[in-house]
């Protein structure tokens, strides 16, 4: 599989490795991205797992909420200026207002159903406001779920995160609980966790860090020698520490370092004397997958005076 020069820098952005090690591990790895991210982790040189790939789409994540259903949409532009248009703004929030009410199947079937306040569907008003603002936008996804839930929209809408929450409606009305769900929101938006405990992450994801693992050890020159059960050790607790990072109910609590997430909805349900369960969170970053249009300034203008 041949790789671009493109293809280096991506891998660049992805793991923070210098060029060079990244032209080498797409040669080692025949050109496949996953591939010469787990090439350059063996060698101890990418630590993290997959970074997002670079956050290129503009537009915004709105959230919505009224008590027993919440919705998180993600609303794309081609520009953050009109992402942060007030048109824009409301048509977004109409949008999570229709997908609360009519819970569809999928963005398509979201685009056939009349928006929120208009007789008009939602991809009609959609195509309205691509005429009258002058760029195209897109509804990319959404989240819907019932119940109880938490929302948080960080920074205009860069990121949204709703959590769903096992609560009785008397709890879920007080002020601690709402600021003990603001709280595990923002925990999400900040540290990205991938897995809501250790029960959730796959058994593939977990022998996949044990392979490598066992590779890093191998090349180390320093682990040469050791006993198996040693080796085994050493990896059951990197393997834990991992988890930590990536799981939300293991995570250190941002705002007090000495506990756990889990620790602290355990807490607050103590101090309300209710039982409080986290079930399920979204965390949608806008644009994050996309590639973001390059636009060659000089090349516009040579373009407008031909």
């Amino acid at each position: 599989m041949a790789f671009t020069a493109k293809d280096v820098q991506a891998l660049r952005e992805k793991t923070g490795v210098g060029m060079m090690d990244c032209k080498k591990a797409l040669v080692e790895s025949d050109g496949d991205m996953d591939k010469a991210i787990d090439f350059l982790r063996e060698k101890g040189l990418a630590a993290a797992t997959k970074k997002a790939g670079r956050i290129a789409a503009e537009g915004a994540v709105v959230a919505y909420s009224d008590g027993k259903v919440g919705v998180l949409v993600e609303v794309n532009s081609e520009t953050d200026f009109v992402a942060k248009n007030e048109e824009f703004q409301k048509l977004a929030a109409a949008i999570a207002h229709t997908v609360a009410d009519n819970n569809p199947a999928d963005v398509e079937a979201l685009g056939e159903m009349k928006l929120a306040g208009s007789d008009r569907t939602v991809t009609e008003n959609v195509q309205d406001k691509i005429l009258s603002i002058g760029e195209n936008l897109k509804v990319r996804r959404f989240a819907r779920t019932e119940g109880v839930v938490a929302t948080y929209i960080h920074m205009g809408g860069t990121v949204g995160v709703m959590v769903h929450f096992d609560v009785d409606d008397a709890t879920a009305a007080k002020d601690e609980f709402k600021l003990m769900g603001k709280d595990v929101a923002m925990q999400i938006a900040a540290m990205s966790p991938q897995y809501l405990d250790n029960a959730s992450v796959p058994a593939d994801v977990i022998a996949h860090e044990k392979e490598i693992l066992a590779v890093q050890m191998q090349e180390d020159e320093k682990m040469k020698g050791k006993p198996e059960k040693v080796l085994e050790g050493i990896i059951s607790g990197k393997i834990a520490k991992f988890c930590k990072e990536v799981c939300l109910l293991e995570q250190q609590f941002v705002k007090d370092g000495d506990i756990t997430v889990a620790k602290y909805v355990e807490n607050t349900a103590k101090a309300l004397g209710a039982s409080i369960k986290v079930l399920d969170f979204v965390r949608f970053a806008k644009g994050e997958g996309l590639q973001k249009r390059e636009d060659n300034f000089a090349d516009e203008v040579a373009g407008m005076i031909k």
